[in-house]
């Protein structure tokens, strides 16, 4: 049986993307092991803590409601 990917991963990795950065870079922006942001991305962590994802979009510089909206 197969677990339904978030579509959490999937957007952050296209805005990552979108602001050109790598996963090595937007992990020393965030302060986050490269391993982690590339299982979110992946959807393997489909539920990250919060202050996770405050990270994130901090890094990213978005909204948490920009970063989280499917």
């Amino acid at each position: 049986m197969t677990t339904p990917v978030s579509a959490f991963g999937p957007r952050l990795a296209l805005l990552r993307q979108q602001r050109g950065l790598s996963i090595s870079q937007l992990s020393e922006k965030a302060g986050l092991h490269c391993e982690l942001i590339r299982k979110i991305e992946q959807g393997h962590r489909a539920h990250p803590r919060i202050d996770t994802v405050v990270k994130l979009a901090d890094a990213l510089g978005v909204t948490l409601d920009e970063l989280t909206r499917g």
